[in-house]
């Protein structure tokens, strides 16, 4: 049995393979599926692979091949056929699968600037560093991005925890409800939620053990929003 977002999410897949001939994007999953971040879309696709409904085909940044739909999603043309004539529906998968390997990205990989540590507790300076991360370009939407090292706890219960490098896609404004990069005071940066009360900026952590800081709107300038978070395991 698939959940709701996983149905919701192959159809979504499928539908742009037979409209475009190319697999979504991370970014598009996203905001089809309605969800808050990329990881959740991470966690879906890796769901449905292995449940045999979709495989990753290697070396491609964006390349999805549905292996088989579940029955209540497979209407028309798409559904598996019965036997004795399963050959349509191979034939229908072979298509989608050699026009979704057809498009070769210009890069899998995608160097961005690292600028150093920002807070995810109390704000610390901002470091305007001159290395660069080496990302999968699947991890990052259209835009303009840099990584930020996360110090700190304040944002656990978001699941971005010390050590994490933030992706982040440059922005001056946000929705409210948005994990931003807020510069304080022109020299202090944090990675917190974003709330707009009235005059004032609220920058929530997302740990019950912070309080939550409130500025007035012209001391807290919104870098960016967050698009990803890559993890070292040691």
């Amino acid at each position: 049995m698939l959940t709701a977002k996983q149905h919701e999410l192959i159809r979504f897949i499928q539908q742009k393979l037979e409209d475009t001939g190319i697999s979504p994007s991370f970014e598009e999953m996203k905001e089809a599926l309605d969800l808050k971040s990329k990881s959740g879309v991470h966690r879906l696709i890796s769901a449905l692979e292995e449940r045999g409904f979709i495989r990753r085909l290697p070396n491609r940044a964006r390349a999805l091949e549905v292996i088989k739909l579940p029955e209540d999603a497979v209407t028309g043309s798409n559904a598996p056929a019965p036997s004795p004539a399963p050959a349509a529906n191979d034939s229908i998968l072979a298509a989608h699968a050699a026009k979704t390997v057809a498009p070769s990205p210009a890069n899998d990989i995608i160097e961005v600037p690292l600028h150093g540590r920002i807070a995810a507790g109390a704000p610390i300076e901002a470091i305007e560093g001159q290395s660069s991360m080496p990302v999968p370009a699947a991890l990052l939407g259209p835009g303009d991005h840099y990584a930020l090292e996360v110090s700190g706890d304040s944002m656990i219960e978001a699941g971005i925890f010390d050590g994490d490098f933030a992706l982040v896609r440059r922005a001056d404004s946000a929705r409210d409800g948005e994990i931003v990069v807020a510069l304080v005071d022109n020299e202090e940066a944090t990675l917190k939620y974003l709330r707009k009360e009235g005059p004032m900026i609220r920058l929530d952590p997302a740990n019950g053990a912070y309080d939550p800081q409130v500025y007035e709107a012209n001391r807290v300038q919104v870098q960016g929003k967050l698009a990803g978070l890559l993890r070292r395991y040691h």
